[in-house]
């Protein structure tokens, strides 16, 4: 193990802690050459970037740096998963479709404030604003938690955990106070969870910092990853403005209702299956478009920071915009399948979700707690997903392989070098997730605040509480998932690269694999096969 205090000297911003004068492999000390590794295993097809025969070129200075394309260069080219690509465009036309028809629907019954909506049986212009301040709330927070990611990096983890845990049970506590016992026990369960979670945390912070500030030096060198996190982010929250606008215009243009002048109008008749039934939809819809959307960006700043790994000497032109341009190209289909299957699991769940809140409200224990193991067994296959993914997305960034392809390659590569442990011991995924989930939990209670103190006469009787509760909650999860993404993506980025080829690590990022070894001295053994 690490000497007793190196950790903490990190901790306290000391100096980097300086290796003997060998570094010491399975017993074998080396000095000036790293020692010889992965001789039984055979790395996926494709050269690595820039590969010569004497190792890395270093051409490439001044003027004559080479581009993206050429420094990752594809061997044959082409569309790959277009078919997922097509159905991809198909749903967002269809999407576009339905709330076009929508919105038009509900602007013939005119707008409304706070208090004075045209109609009282749905979700109105009172929800709208609602909505609005959930989205102005978690642009706000998730700036803030990216901005104090960057000013404290080293007590990000401590800051992010004993938050997100202070604030569920906050909130879970004045929900059970006001009686909203669906809502109430939901949250307190996960502010319970998230305790014993972070309890067993606490060993793994020091590696986790020290990968989180790695990423943020990057990213503070090359400052596109921001531009293009902030691009991503005002797009998110565009398509959260736009479908909180679609979602209550549904149900003001089909809520069956003896009031409701909408219902023929032109656009269809009403109906409590046609309200479900385009709300599954747009719902789906929005969870795919806003992971494209995610994955894209991940994709990217993954172009960059492979570029950073592989050439930190001889950066090449256009890293961002090449690397661009081949997620929205020849990766359009594989990030628009990688994001489908992601899309369908987390519909799932929130399905599952409302249906135990349901079950709660109406007094069914044993229904409430069959989906509430049903929920925790969909959220497993999410995160196990999820995993699968941020690392086959940064290897498509780099060498731009189809969806399955890339993800076999990567497990393999990935087991084979022995990174899995790298990525075990790294908490900066679990963290940014906590992280967006206290955003959410934010949105959530301000939702539930604002029903409470403007009583809505559609809500008279609470029954639209969780569904806008729900629906608040997920506005905030995704679009701080999308502003964070440049955070993660840069450290899946790096351990992909890492399995690739370690000894750029230790060649070209010498102080970076100290650090690594002080703090987790198993490195030595995990990064090679």
């Amino acid at each position: 193990m690490a000497q007793r205090g190196e950790a903490a000297d990190y901790y306290q911003g000391g100096p980097p802690p300086q290796q003997p004068q060998g570094a010491y492999y399975q017993g074998q000390p080396y000095g000036q050459q790293p020692p010889q590794y992965g001789q039984n295993y055979a790395p996926p097809q494709g050269p690595p970037p820039m590969q010569q025969q004497n190792g890395y070129a270093q051409t490439g200075y001044g003027d004559n740096k080479q581009s993206f394309e050429q420094t990752f260069k594809l061997d044959k080219p082409k569309y790959n998963d277009w078919w997922a690509g097509l159905l991809f465009i198909a749903v967002f036309l269809g999407y576009v479709a339905v709330s076009a028809i929508a919105i038009r629907g509900y602007s013939q019954i005119g707008g409304g404030g706070i208090y004075d909506s045209a109609n009282e049986f749905a979700l109105n212009s009172n929800t709208i604003i609602l909505f609005a301040f959930v989205l102005g709330m978690s642009i706000v927070l998730s700036y803030a938690y990216l901005w104090a990611a960057r000013a404290f990096t080293k007590q990000f983890i401590w800051i992010t955990g004993i938050l997100n845990i202070v604030f569920g049970f906050v909130t879970a506590i004045y929900m059970l106070s006001r009686r909203y016992w669906s809502g109430g026990i939901v949250f307190l369960l996960f502010s319970i969870f998230y305790v014993f979670c972070f309890i067993s945390w606490i060993p793994r912070i020091p590696f986790s910092v020290l990968m989180l500030q790695t990423a943020i030096d990057v990213s503070k060198k090359y400052g596109h990853t921001y531009i293009v996190s902030l691009v991503g982010g005002l797009l998110a929250a565009a398509l959260g403005a736009w479908y909180s606008v679609t979602l209550v215009s549904i149900y003001v243009q089909y809520t069956p209702n003896g009031s409701n002048s909408n219902c023929r109008n032109g656009v269809g008749d009403c109906g409590s299956g046609k309200v479900i039934g385009l709300l599954v939809f747009v719902t789906f819809a929005m969870y795919w478009i806003s992971e494209w959307l995610k994955n894209t960006i991940h994709t990217t700043i993954s172009g960059v920071y492979g570029s950073w790994y592989f050439s930190p000497n001889s950066m090449p032109k256009g890293a961002t915009r090449g690397a661009f341009k081949r997620s929205v190209t020849y990766s359009f289909g594989s990030i628009s399948l990688g994001s489908l299957l992601v899309a369908i699991i987390q519909f799932l769940r929130q399905i599952c979700s409302a249906a135990q809140r349901n079950a709660a409200s109406d007094g069914n224990i044993i229904g409430g707690a069959l989906f509430c193991v049903l929920g925790c067994l969909i959220g497993i296959l999410n995160w196990a997903v999820q995993f699968l993914n941020r690392y086959a997305f940064s290897y498509i960034a780099l060498y731009g392989k189809s969806y399955v392809a890339a993800a076999k390659d990567t497990w393999k590569m990935i087991k084979d070098r022995g990174i899995d442990a790298l990525v075990n011991e790294c908490l900066i995924g679990p963290v940014l997730s906590m992280g967006a989930t206290f955003i959410a939990y934010a949105c959530a209670l301000l939702a539930y605040l604002y029903l409470v103190f403007t009583s809505p006469a559609y809500n008279s009787d609470g029954g639209y509480t969780p569904v806008v509760v729900a629906f608040a909650f997920v506005i905030g999860l995704q679009i701080c998932n999308i502003f964070t993404t440049p955070l993660s993506s840069g450290i899946d980025t790096i351990f992909v690269a890492m399995a690739w080829d370690p000894e750029v690590l230790m060649r070209e990022h010498p102080d970076l694999y100290h650090r690594m070894v002080a703090v987790y001295p198993h490195v030595q053994q995990a990064i090679h096969a």
